[in-house]
């Protein structure tokens, strides 16, 4: 039984070397990369060419699950035909945010109706980190400028007043407070 590692990346400006790594060290002696979206199966000739030439018992081993694919249903569909060939699935996992610490598993049945929300949550927050490191994104507008706030703290307002009339919330009340040395006055 071979253990054959799949790696993808959508844009040529990402880098497969972090999971070639780590399929290596999971034991994959044949790994195939390639560089292209995960949408669809289409144009995806590495996979392809796993999915043609797996031996009966050959373990396909990936990264993590949006590696296969996008969405559910193309992950599921993928799945399901690995295991109708016979061919088990194996994917890694980090264990914590430490890169060293990374498990093994193979997806249970109750994970899929979770699947999806996870995709999509992973990738916004990797455009955002992204963006974060690139100066573009800086969080959402505020509503209410900071100087407001200060002005009716000063004039006597309560910190719960001044959020209910503003609209906001109280954190957003403290935030702009911060290092204002302002009166305090219980909520």
């Amino acid at each position: 039984m071979d253990r054959i590692g799949y790696a993808r990346v959508s844009t040529s400006d990402q880098d497969l070397d972090i999971q070639n790594e780590r399929l290596k060290a999971a034991g994959c002696e044949i790994i195939r990369s390639e560089t292209g979206s995960g949408a669809s199966r289409n144009g995806r000739s590495e996979l392809e060419i796993i999915m043609q030439f797996l031996h009966a018992g050959d373990e396909l081993v990936v990264l993590r699950l949006d590696r296969l694919g996008r969405s559910t249903r193309d992950v599921l569909n993928l799945v399901h035909e690995l295991d109708e060939k016979g061919h088990p699935s194996t994917f890694l996992s980090p264990k914590s945010r430490q890169p060293e610490a990374w498990a093994e598993w193979s997806l249970p049945s109750s994970a899929w109706s979770d699947m999806e929300l996870k995709f999509i949550k992973d990738r916004q927050r990797a455009g955002i980190d992204a963006a974060k490191a690139d100066g573009i994104y800086k969080g959402r507008k505020k509503n209410v400028d900071d100087a407001e706030i200060r002005r009716r703290i000063t004039a006597g307002a309560t910190k719960a007043a001044v959020a209910r009339g503003l609209n906001i919330s109280r954190m957003t009340v403290y935030r702009a407070l911060e290092g204002q040395g302002s009166p305090s006055d219980s909520m």
